[in-house]
């Protein structure tokens, strides 16, 4: 199975379960199941990591005024707070920067320093997204860090330079910059503006000997005069600053609806390319099980009655015996079909919901399966199909190539609207994508939805697939 790049954008989720390598028919594995993890490990190679492109569709932001009243009043005190704290913060990260460079010699704690200055930078950026958002209410996702998929310390290492290269946390970065710049002019505006309603009372408290910057003398009435344009000129400068800032974090933060119009086509394509790619792998599946299971029992029962019916009248009892093993097989051929038709379309997903499918999935699987579902309302149709047959295609594998002795799904509802499903089981891991098989059929149908997998497998297991697909699709 191929492996496939993993282009995460899912904020780190809990541990999933399971992962497969082959196809096989999702609900296929009909016998006992108790509750117990669903496991999913399939071929036994290299060990892979996968999260398909994201294919969530672009939100267009709301309308924001930037320049209602409130909002001015709210940035021009952001700006003025971080006039103050901006550039301590940047004297730290430029600090932290220039000693992990200085301490490179000494290994290991240069490297360390380094780290931190990467993860600094995301604070910085996480704090500067959602000062942005609560001030704005740009509708921004939650900004969270980076995640490899690939295992082991190569992953650590990949999982650092893709947070060091995050366009994203650069971006949030900038604003913080040009945030602080104009919060030093913010504050210095204030500084002007406490200056000139000093010159305005100066009369009152008999000032005689004021001066313009200390230099020019202000005599009589030009001290007042002076101080009252300084002011009206300083706070005018204020309220231009916050509306400024505001049209600048616009800019940064909110893509344009060209850019908008790119992403949804991007996400279209993809979402289509999924889907066609899932249709294709469940067609495949569908005739190999259709040639491989049930024809030749229909083929074997058609011949046990031919052969019956050429006994019947010589050897009435061997014919009985024929009739009756036919009879048997036939019961098989229902049970098989009924399988095929539940791995199509499962009937109790829709009538009674995820919860009660999973429980029925994992009550027929080979291995003990614990369910950890916590669903408080009905998801889209489309997410639930897309979870429901992520996770029965995921146990199928784990049953028949893992080796796993038990397997856990956990499903949950996550704060941004979206159907997170994770299994994980405790086989021999390994598992790797091939075109056509399970984790192929896994990764298609989900992108297909929306959504987003990622497969985790090393060598030695365990294997974990993890899925997120938009309640809404």
């Amino acid at each position: 199975m191929d492996a496939m790049t993993s282009a995460s954008v899912l904020p780190p989720p809990p541990p999933l379960p399971g992962a497969s390598s082959d196809s096989a028919a999702p609900g296929a594995a009909a016998a006992t199941g108790t509750s117990a993890a669903p496991g999913a490990a399939a071929a036994h190679d290299a060990a892979t990591s996968t999260t398909p492109p994201a294919a969530t569709t672009v939100a267009v932001p709301p309308k924001v005024r930037i320049s209602s009243p409130g909002r001015v009043a709210g940035a021009a005190a952001h700006l003025a707070a971080l006039g103050v704290v901006g550039p301590a913060v940047f004297t730290a990260l430029f600090s932290l920067f220039g000693s992990g460079f200085g301490l490179l010699p000494a290994l290991l704690i240069g490297v360390v320093v380094l780290v931190a200055f990467v993860y600094a930078l995301f604070a910085v950026a996480w704090f500067e997204r959602a000062r942005v958002d609560g001030l704005y209410r740009l509708g921004l996702a939650p900004f969270r860090p980076r995640r490899s998929a690939k295992p082991g310390f190569v992953g650590v290492l990949h999982t650092i330079w893709l947070q060091a290269i995050d366009p994203l946390q650069w971006r949030a970065v900038a604003s913080f910059a040009v945030a602080t710049v104009l919060g030093l002019i913010t504050v210095t505006a204030i500084g002007i503006v406490s200056w000139g309603i000093g010159l305005v009372v100066s009369p009152i408290f008999g000032w005689s000997d004021t001066r313009l910057l200390g230099i020019v003398p202000l005599p009589g009435i030009a001290a007042p005069l002076t101080g009252a344009a300084a002011v009206i000129v300083a706070l005018g400068a204020i309220v231009g600053l916050a509306i400024l800032h505001g049209v600048i974090v616009r800019a940064i933060f909110v893509p344009s609806r060209e850019a908008q119009l790119v992403e949804q086509a991007r996400t279209s394509d993809t979402r289509r390319a999924g889907a066609v790619r899932a249709a294709e792998v469940e067609r495949t599946r569908i005739e190999r099980d259709l040639h491989d299971g049930v024809q030749p029992r229909l083929v074997s029962i058609g011949m046990t009655l031919g052969l019956a019916q050429t006994k019947i009248d010589d050897d009435p009892e061997t014919a009985k015996a024929l009739v009756a093993e036919a009879h048997a097989s036939t019961k098989s051929a229902i049970t098989e079909l009924r399988q095929l038709a539940r791995g199509i379309h499962a009937s109790v997903l829709e009538d009674r919901g995820l919860d009660a499918a999973l429980s029925a999935l994992a009550s027929r699987s080979h291995i003990p399966v614990t369910l950890d579902v916590r669903l408080p309302r009905r998801c889209g149709r489309a997410a639930e199909e897309a979870v429901y047959f992520a996770i029965a295609e995921t146990l199928t594998n784990a049953a028949k190539h893992s080796r796993a002795a038990a397997c856990r799904v956990d499903v949950r509802v996550r704060e941004d609207g979206s159907l997170w499903a994770r299994v994980e089981d405790d086989g021999l891991g390994g598992a790797r994508i091939v075109p056509g098989g399970g984790l192929d059929g896994i990764v298609n149908r989900v992108t297909a939805a929306g959504g987003t997998a990622r497969i985790d497998s090393p060598q030695g297991g365990p294997t974990t697939v993890e899925v997120n697909v938009p309640c809404a699709s």
